[in-house]
């Protein structure tokens, strides 16, 4: 499958040194595309993906427009941009989280995304590109304590929407995909350090009519379908990658 193949300019994936971002850079570079991701802070692991994809790998804080600008800037041409960076979010009732703790999950979500969009808009209209952003099946069915991953990633959604309204006169599409709970990514983050128990997972995989987890490359089969021209005719969903959770 050479999705890709031949598409002039790149795709840029943020986060690609996590679970999810990995496993998209790889199967983007597997289809055909030329890969430029960022990361946060994992420089081995960056560099370890840069090498077997022959990829180029830069650290970016989203949350600084500047800085963002700067390195979307750099690409001549963008045929896809993959929105797959965040931070780990605790589960949490909302009423212990902070005002300002809230305020900071905002700004590492929907601001950083919004930050990421707007300077490529020029290079995606270009070429009628896509945007893709990983976001969370939370903010159609919600769990109890994920309230601060499903209200943020609430407005990347709706920010995602606005966008395939407006841009879509260019040939610009923009969809979400929204995971599920999963073996590996941040949920296995969240169950390493304790967040997520043995009752909870329990509790979750009950509620899920497949009654098992997803992993990383069923997030990456999704996303590569909505950034291809296979998708060439979606544009404003969002499809969640869930296992019948929300229905």
């Amino acid at each position: 499958m050479k999705d890709f193949h031949g598409k002039p300019g790149v795709a840029v994936v943020t986060g690609g040194t996590g679970g999810l971002g990995s496993a998209i850079c790889r199967t983007l570079a597997e289809r055909g595309s030329a890969v430029a991701f960022t990361y946060r802070s994992d420089h081995e692991a960056a560099k370890r993906l840069a090498t077997e994809l022959e990829a180029t790998a830069d650290p970016l804080d989203l949350t600084d427009a500047h800085q963002t600008k700067a390195y979307i800037e750099r690409f001549g041409a963008i045929h896809a941009l993959v929105h797959a960076a965040g931070p780990l979010v605790p589960q949490q009732h909302l009423s212990t989280v902070d005002p300002a703790g809230f305020g900071r999950h905002l700004t590492a979500e929907a601001a950083a995304f919004f930050n990421l969009v707007h300077p490529a808009l020029p290079a995606l209209r270009a070429g009628k590109g896509s945007i893709v952003a990983v976001t969370t099946a939370a903010t159609k069915r919600y769990p109890v304590r994920d309230g601060l991953s499903a209200g943020p990633k609430g407005a990347v959604e709706a920010t995602a929407r606005a966008l395939a309204a407006e841009e879509g006169r260019f040939g610009v599409r923009v969809n979400c995909v929204g995971p599920g709970m999963l073996t590996d990514g941040m949920a296995a983050d969240l169950m390493a350090n304790g967040d997520l128990d043995d009752r909870a997972l329990e509790a979750a995989r009950r509620a899920i009519p497949l009654r098992t987890f997803g992993n990383a490359q069923d997030i990456a089969e999704a996303v590569c379908f909505l950034a291809s021209d296979r998708a060439r005719f979606i544009s404003g969903q969002k499809l969640d990658v869930d296992g019948g959770y929300g229905v």
